[in-house]
């Protein structure tokens, strides 16, 4: 069957919605649409519900700009957790790359993206002021700068070292066991639990 044409528009607006999706072509919607068809409304009816109270209800932290299901995150109310030590990251998904490592025990700031002028990304539209703001309030020591090892991860390293390298603490960014243009959340957890702990003092 061609793909470019459906026996239901219902069908067509379906398979439109799924392949709009990151990483989905036309032929995987197509699959996924079909396969919803073959399941029991009750299921399909739940998995429409879970979607849409995802996106009414899903919080983003306060603090750190995590996703969570209220104002704080549980990694940010957790009190075992060393608040004078923030891993800054590119996405929600790098924070939970770190985590599955289980070596790291402080807590997290998502800047939701790099610093990247092709794509019309710059440092005003990143969660950079609020990372600075945090700073400022005191109790920071450490500031772990964990972006991918890419020219775009290494060009927003050196932007948050020139703006928070005034201040009293430490900036460090992980050791190079994360290959030279990796995406943190495609790293392997024993790989980037080493490059967390064997973490380097940034160097412009």
């Amino acid at each position: 069957m061609s793909f470019s044409e459906y026996p239901s528009k219902l069908l067509e607006s379906a398979v439109n919605e799924f392949a709009s999706l990151p990483g989905i072509g036309r032929k995987t919607a197509f699959r996924l649409v079909m396969s919803l068809l073959k399941r029991d409304p009750a299921e399909v009816e739940k998995f429409g519900e879970t979607i849409i109270k995802l996106h009414r209800e899903i919080h983003y932290c306060r603090n750190c700009h995590n996703i969570s299901d209220s104002e704080i995150c549980l990694i940010c109310s957790d009190e075992k957790r060393d608040k004078s030590l923030i891993c800054v990251v590119e996405s929600i998904q790098d924070v939970m790359a770190v985590e599955n490592t289980r070596q790291y025990k402080g807590i997290y700031h998502v800047l939701g993206g790099i610093i990247s002028p092709v794509d019309g990304v710059g440092p005003a539209d990143l969660k950079i002021d609020s990372l600075e703001e945090k700073v400022k309030r005191g109790g920071i020591k450490e500031i772990i700068l964990a972006l991918s090892t890419t020219m775009e991860g290494d060009t927003t390293n050196f932007y948050l070292y020139k703006r928070l390298n005034k201040y009293n603490l430490v900036l460090s960014t992980l050791a190079r066991g994360v290959a030279i243009g990796d995406e943190l959340e495609y790293t392997d957890e024993i790989t980037l639990g080493r490059a967390i702990n064997n973490r380097n003092p940034y160097q412009q």
